[in-house]
Order: C-alpha cells, then structure tokens, then sequence
C-alpha cells in the first residue's frame, strides 16, 4: 500500500459511512406522525423524493454511487438493509423503523438488499435526477474514488 493510499483509508476510518438521523416521532393514540423538514431534519435542502416498492424476495436495488447527491432513506413500511462501502470499508444497516433515516453522503457505494414483504424505501435527495451523477460499474467507482479522495 503507497503511503498516500494509507493516509486516505487513515481519513476514510475517521469518517462515518453513513449518520443515523432520529426524525421527530408524534405519539397519539389514532396513529403516529412523522416530519421531516429540509434544512432542519437534513442539512440539504429537498429536490426530490422517491420510493422503491414491491421488490421480489432476494432481489437487490441500489448498485451505485453519486458522486453529488446527498439522500436519506428511511424505511417507511417493512425493512431492509443498506450496504455501504467507500472503496476500504464496509457497512450495513438495518432500515425497520419509520422514525428514522440514513444519510448517505456523495462518494459511497450502495446497495439495498433483504427486502421484507411490503418494505417501503422513501428516498430523499438534494438533488433532481441526473444520470452523469451515476456511477454503476463497482471499478469504476473505485478509480473515482482514487482521483477524488
């Protein structure tokens, strides 16, 4: 390992892959509520919202990186995991509760795996679409991540 190569994964370990962030819970009695507020809740301001659905058991979503966008997914019915990975380390989170969201920064690897029965993704992000944002080939990601450390 070069010693630059070793001075990015000693920076890339002092970072999270991906921040839980606890969203606002309102308890009644006819059934719970949930806000999330753009600025406030997440530090971006929202341009789009979307939502993954009905994924066969043991399929896989995700499969990319941006090199941009900022998201938070949250699991708004069901669960399932999200994969991470920045190209040294690896990580996984179980998504279960509707209360709470993943931030996912620009730079990261992921995938959406183990989708329960009626498992809802609501994703939202700082950005509209944009497909040179994309990264779907894993080696690619991986030259990307060593030209912009």
């Amino acid at each position: 390992m070069t010693q630059q190569r070793g001075m990015e994964q000693q920076h890339s370990m002092n970072q999270q892959l991906g921040q839980w962030i606890e969203l606002p819970k309102i308890t009644d009695p006819r059934g719970n509520l949930t806000v999330v507020e753009q600025c406030k809740d997440v530090h971006f301001e929202i341009k789009r919202a979307y939502w993954v659905y009905d994924v066969p058991a043991g399929e896989s979503r995700g499969g990319h990186a941006h090199k941009a966008l900022h998201q938070l997914l949250v699991a708004m019915s069901g669960s399932f995991t999200v994969n991470l990975d920045d190209g040294f380390r690896k990580a996984s989170y179980l998504l279960n509760h509707p209360w709470e969201g993943l931030l996912i920064e620009p730079g990261i690897w992921r995938t959406l795996d183990d989708f329960s029965s009626g498992a809802v993704c609501m994703v939202l992000a700082d950005e509209l679409y944009d497909e040179s944002d994309y990264i779907y080939d894993y080696q690619d990601f991986l030259a990307y991540k060593a030209s912009n450390p």
